[in-house]
């Protein structure tokens, strides 16, 4: 349908082989994208793991998290009593970057965990709880479902319905430059109102939180964390 909306294919025209496989890869390459986009994916899914004391936890196929290698995390939280009838949770305050991490200065302090920072290595990533965790928590991480990679040209897509017209519009546009084919302006209308609809759908705004910092709180300031511990009032 996309060959044939790109105008590559003519009325009652077949597809050979190698149109299939460019548009075949192209497709596949188009969803390794949308991977990447928050609100192209339809679902958040959490993994977990009993902390072990070690410092880092690989996180991929084979990995201690053994999920698809996220590129990030949404949020992540630990679990104190995970075996008792009323486990207590504690959110973790995400480090988004490599730079935050290694102004920790006590990086194997054993205690109650805080900051979690996610390295996206390839093809693992790998995960920092600080304070070292020991096998009192269990690390519950929240990253985004993997979308559908094709395998085969006959291969069925187990995607919402909602994604189908998107991915056929939108595959479209990328066989124009492919073809060295003008664009289509009905076309590029029809692949962005696809992708709102599902964007629409996938929305998820969490609420909005502001740091204790900007609250007016006081506390005892911890030298190796770079945060306050308490309140003043």
């Amino acid at each position: 349908m996309a060959l044939k909306t790109a105008n590559v294919l003519g009325v009652g025209q077949t597809a050979d082989a190698e149109d299939m496989n460019d548009s075949f890869n192209l497709l596949n390459m188009m969803m390794a994208q949308w991977q990447r986009r928050r609100y192209m994916v339809y679902e958040l899914v959490t993994a977990s793991k009993v902390a072990t004391g070690q410092i880092s936890y690989t996180v991929g196929p084979g990995g201690d998290f053994d999920i698809p290698r996220p590129s990030k995390l949404e949020s992540a939280f630990f679990r104190q009593q995970f075996n008792q009838q009323l486990p207590v949770d504690y959110p973790f305050t995400i480090l988004r970057a490599r730079e935050d991490y290694n102004r920790i200065g006590l990086k194997t302090l054993n205690a109650f965990p805080q900051f979690i920072f996610y390295d996206a290595g390839n093809p693992v990533g790998n995960l920092y709880p600080w304070p070292v965790p020991n096998n009192q928590y269990e690390i519950h991480i929240t990253v985004m479902q993997q979308l559908q990679q094709f395998a085969s040209m006959d291969e069925e897509i187990t995607l919402p319905p909602e994604y189908k017209a998107a991915l056929m519009w939108n595959l479209t546009l990328e066989l124009y430059p492919f073809y060295g084919l003008p664009v289509n302006e009905i076309v590029a209308k029809k692949a962005e109102a696809s992708m709102r609809i599902i964007e629409e759908a996938n929305a998820q705004i969490p609420r909005l939180q502001m740091p204790g910092s900007l609250q007016g709180r006081g506390g005892s300031y911890n030298i190796y964390g770079d945060y306050y511990i308490g309140s003043a009032g």
